[in-house]
């Protein structure tokens, strides 16, 4: 069993992410977009080229869907058996610290959990429930957003809220942890003595968070109870004054509405008026888009200071993620914020926009490395089968 392929699912608010890997290898990867309208699945082999591609009318059940896409994986191995199915999970809460089987049991569990994220849980959740159906005898493996911040020390996780709410639960958790754990084994990996000094890594993308790491563990990070911390993101607003959300409740919005204003009317397109999209706004020349893009910039590099003093000095900051990987102009304009810091950048090196990019000079290292958060899964969903055949 160990031995077979696996199929890796991120489930997003209407689209979900998959990876098909056979010895550790990518062979496919590919979205199912407008889950919630009409949905269009699209994948494509490691060269590139379209192997697969399917609509649906609106108001399809998502277990046809799902099916559509297990069938499309399984055709598409190379002789191979699909061994196991590995999900993203966005919320583990405080006990679910690593990968986990699914079992009955533990699918209760993290229902349970719903309440502390409930835009994010129920979608994680469907397609294992749906694979469950399709695929009964199909091990499938929870991969937690959570689990890579069980490192943060009580003073960081904690808020200064009366303690039977810490109790129930409302602490700093922090997400984005599968994407931050690739790049902390990466760093391991290729850059050994800067990843066991102090780090900071900035996943930039429609959402976005930093990340501390002391000698390769999260020691704290901007986003805590939920996906709405920290830094501004394409469409959620970061770190609010709660004043604001009193406010709104006194004037009359409903919790619904005050819900869809943080989540998806904020950030770079409440501020813009134009697009959440930064590369919409980076070719505008609408003050209003350059406005955005100004108060993104600066709110990274603040949050960013707030990291370097959270591990006492910084070593070396890696910029990842859609935006991170792909937004020279970005990075420019944070790492002079961040001169202060002893930054410079070497303007070749970003522009090319690979590896190190920091100028020789520069007494804090900076890189561009790419997330890989389906191949974190897989390796994850492998060593759980692996201690399973054991």
């Amino acid at each position: 069993m160990s031995g077979g392929a696996i199929l890796t699912l991120n489930a997003g608010s209407s689209s979900l992410r998959f990876a098909l890997f056979v010895a550790g290898v990518a062979m496919a990867r590919g979205a199912v977009e407008s889950l919630d309208g009409e949905p269009h699945l699209l994948a494509h082999d490691a060269a590139g080229a379209v192997m697969a591609e399917r609509r649906w009318p609106a108001e399809t059940p998502y277990a046809d869907v799902l099916k559509t896409l297990l069938d499309v994986a399984e055709s598409h191995l190379g002789g191979a058996d699909l061994a196991a199915v590995g999900h993203r999970v966005v919320h583990g809460g405080a006990d679910h610290i690593a990968p986990e089987r699914v079992t009955p049991a533990l699918l209760a569990l993290l229902e349970a959990l719903t309440p502390l994220d409930p835009l994010h849980m129920p979608r994680n959740l469907a397609p294992i429930r749906a694979i469950a159906v399709e695929r009964p005898g199909m091990p499938q493996v929870a991969c937690f957003d959570t689990a890579f911040h069980h490192t943060l020390p009580l003073v960081a996780r904690r808020f200064a809220l009366p303690r039977a709410l810490e109790a129930e639960g409302i602490r700093r958790y922090g997400f984005h942890g599968l994407s931050f754990e690739y790049i902390a084994g990466k760093l391991a990996q290729h850059l050994p003595s800067l990843a066991r000094g102090r780090v900071i890594i900035a996943h930039l993308g429609a959402g976005a968070s930093l990340c501390a790491l002391l000698d390769g563990r999260s020691i704290d990070t901007t986003m805590g109870f939920s996906a709405l911390d920290g830094l501004m993101m394409a469409t959620r607003c970061g770190s609010l004054d709660p004043g604001v959300i009193l406010y709104l409740g006194q004037q009359g919005r409903s919790f619904a509405e005050v819900q869809d204003l943080l989540y998806r009317h904020s950030g770079l397109l409440g501020v813009s008026e134009i697009s959440g999209d930064l590369r919409v706004l980076l070719a505008s020349s609408d003050r209003r888009a350059q406005e955005a893009i100004d108060l993104f910039t600066y709110r990274i590099a603040l949050e960013a200071g707030a990291m370097a003093s959270a591990l006492g000095g910084l070593d070396g900051l890696v910029f990842t993620a859609g935006i991170g990987e792909h937004a020279p102009l970005i990075r420019a304009a944070v790492a002079a914020r961040l001169a202060w810091l002893g930054l410079e950048l070497d303007a070749a090196a970003n522009a090319a926009g690979t590896g190190r990019i920091s100028a020789p000079g520069s007494r804090v290292e900076i890189h561009v490395i790419d997330t890989d958060e389906e191949a974190m899964i897989a390796q994850h969903t492998q060593a759980i089968l692996s201690q399973y055949a054991a």
